[in-house]
């Protein structure tokens, strides 16, 4: 079985660009091993650090010893695993609930939001049965991240699930003086799940966590190490690499703040991951792509080696700026999205508090369902599930929407209503019901995780009718695209589930879901109408102007338009504006961001484009926040 390596982290921290630099390293050093790079993030970046073209099935990078790369597709991935469980989960599933083959198979083709985790899981299932002798995981940023390490849990719920069907059987027959033969199915998956747990474990399994000197990616880890601490996942960070760090002297005044900034983050982390040990890669403003520039870097985070020079960038003319103002919030809502660590949740409350100092009488809510929020470090104030007014300012109101517990409260009325209309003992006619109870309970339990973003998403629909503009941070790129997608996703499994509860209308609790699915289909189809009207819904894209963001920004541009999610203005933020001519890493940095914010002008496609400078500080609290919206540029 291999050893498994996974690097978790911030969106936005380099995840992707230090697994890569180890994997190679470790390829070079062990050239008789076979290592297996993978990516679990939706939005892969993957293939733009490596320089090379990646698919869902492994590649091999001839010039790097025996590593092979691997970009996971989730669809691709949950597609091949029904294609060898489907009969035996329809068989189960049909024998052992009021449904018939027939009304189940249509709800397990509609695909669900919240596949990334489950195909994730899927895949470092099969590759433990494989030749390599490590893997080494990329995965999703932090908050999607947390949900790949609590998969193990999630697919035992789901073999309750199927244990619950197979007892419908087992009852029957002893009922009647038979016995029934025992599934197949359900050996298998408790093998799985068991060989799963152990792979997640620190006998078999490593956990890098990456990170940088700035706060808010700091103040990321220390929550994320609490949260699977509090969740029982499993929690062993053995390695820590605080990246884009600045060590060398110089009489810049801006390096000179980032590498005070380098030494307070290197400490931070010694104290908060004392077993740890801390590694430090050297940001010298230019990206790291492609395989030699990935092997000297993998050389100087993993042995310590000096960073080498680097080619000079393509030559691009200045990109010009016009002074602008701030925009308003001019529709009702606003959904900010871009690439992990882009700054989307400052430009988020960032766009919220101008509005608020413009339009006096309008009240703003800033609401996160991000599984990893930090809004609470841009107010710099406690902000939890339930809005409050922030900065002093009472029509200004935050929320980091805790999406699992608003399924929970949902699951937890259903589940009331499932105990009242299937209350009976396991005697004679009440067998039936009582067997369709623990079924149908066992079902609640099973549903993928990132339905439950929708749920959170419904709470901003209700502060749109009391006026609010509201503006949603959303997650990183794939995920939030996955939460575009989910209307209509969900409107044909609702669509699907109605049409199997109407066969069963005679039952008061196939009418009482039915009314529940209804509602929730209405919700659907209000929020799907909503995202596509122009002049109720903005999408607005946050991004850097660097390489990697650069690559993913174009990609999402193209997605949203694709989903009827039109971009109304992009946001290029961390400009240096007025850079130093004689500092060497900042004018490599100048002219990297002049050449990617000439790509990004080309692909606006009707957008407005802004840019906002690079601050020394970070934007936390109100004095940082005005500072912050007294200045801008439009792309000229």
């Amino acid at each position: 079985m291999p050893r498994l390596t996974f690097f978790i982290g911030k969106g936005g921290v380099g995840k992707t660009t230090v697994s890569s630099a180890y994997a190679l390293l470790k390829a070079r050093k062990r050239p008789r091993q076979s290592i297996l790079l993978l990516s679990t993030d939706p939005a892969h970046s993957l293939a733009d650090v490596l320089q090379v073209k990646l698919g869902d099935r492994p590649k091999r990078l001839l010039s790097a010893g025996r590593l092979w790369a691997r970009q996971l597709d989730a669809g691709t991935q949950i597609k091949s695993f029904l294609g060898f469980e489907r009969e035996d989960i329809l068989g189960l599933l049909s024998r052992g609930s009021l449904f018939t083959r027939d009304e189940i198979e249509p709800l397990l083709d509609t695909t669900l939001p919240g596949m990334a985790e489950v195909a994730a899981l899927l895949a470092i299932q099969d590759l433990l049965d494989s030749d390599f002798d490590e893997v080494v995981i990329d995965t999703a940023p932090m908050g999607h991240a947390l949900r790949l390490f609590q998969m193990p849990r999630h697919f035992a719920r789901l073999l309750k699930l199927l244990e619950a069907a197979a007892v419908r059987d087992e009852v029957l027959a002893r009922h009647f003086g038979g016995r029934v033969a025992p599934e197949p199915v359900l050996d298998r998956w408790s093998r799985m799940i068991e060989r799963v747990h152990h792979a997640f474990s620190p006998e078999a399994a490593t956990l890098v966590l990456v990170t940088t000197p700035e706060p808010f990616s700091l103040n990321e880890s220390v929550r994320s190490e609490l949260v699977l601490e509090d969740s029982g996942s499993w929690n062993w960070i053995v390695k820590v690499v605080l990246n884009r760090v600045v060590t060398r002297r110089s009489r810049c005044a801006h390096c000179q703040r980032l590498a005070h900034q380098s030494r307070v983050a290197y400490d931070f982390l010694k104290k908060h991951f004392a077993d740890a040990k801390v590694f430090t890669a050297e940001d010298s403003g230019w990206p790291i792509l492609g395989l030699a520039s990935l092997r000297h870097f993998g050389s100087h985070v993993w042995e310590g080696r000096r960073m080498r020079s680097v080619v000079n960038p393509p030559q691009a003319a200045p990109v010009k700026l016009q002074p602008a103002s701030w925009p308003l919030l001019l529709t009702p809502l606003t959904l900010t999205i871009g690439k992990g660590g882009v700054g989307k949740t400052t430009v988020s409350a960032a766009l919220a508090y101008h509005h608020r100092s413009q339009l006096k009488d309008e009240p703003v809510a800033v609401c996160s369902i991000d599984p990893a929020p930090s809004l609470d470090d841009v107010f710099g104030a406690r902000v939890g599930d339930i809005l409050r007014p922030v900065l002093g300012d009472r029509k200004l109101r935050a929320a980091e929407l805790d999406a699992p517990a608003q399924f929970q409260q949902w699951s937890g009325k259903m589940r009331g209503r499932l105990n009242q209309a299937l209350a009976g003992d396991q005697q004679g006619v009440h067998v039936d019901l009582s067997l369709d109870r623990n079924f149908l309970l066992s079902l609640l339990d099973v549903v993928p995780p990132g339905v439950d973003e929708i749920f959170a998403v419904f709470r901003v629909l209700e502060l749109l009718e009391t006026g609010h503009r509201v503006v949603i941070d959303m997650a990183p790129t794939g995920h939030a695209l996955e939460v575009l997608r989910t209307p209509t996703r969900l409107l044909a499994w609702a669509g699907a589930l109605l049409k199997t509860l109407a066969r069963h209308r005679t039952l008061p609790l196939a009418r009482d879901a039915a009314v529940e699915v209804a509602k929730l289909s209405r919700q659907m189809r209000d929020l799907a109408a909503l995202l596509r009207d122009r002049k109720r819904c903005s999408v607005i894209v946050v991004t850097l102007p660097e390489p990697l963001p650069d690559y993913e920004t174009r990609r999402l541009v193209r997605l949203a338009h694709g989903v009827d999610a039109p971009v109304a203005a992009v946001f290029i933020n961390r400009v240096l504006v007025e850079s130093s001519t004689k500092c060497l890493r900042c004018r490599y940095s100048s002219q990297w961001q002049a050449v990617s914010m000439a790509s990004l002008r080309r692909r606006l496609r009707g957008a407005e484009g802004y840019v906002t400078r690079e601050f020394d500080a970070p934007i936390a609290g109100r004095r940082a926040l005005q500072g912050f919206t007294q200045e801008i540029w439009r792309l000229a």
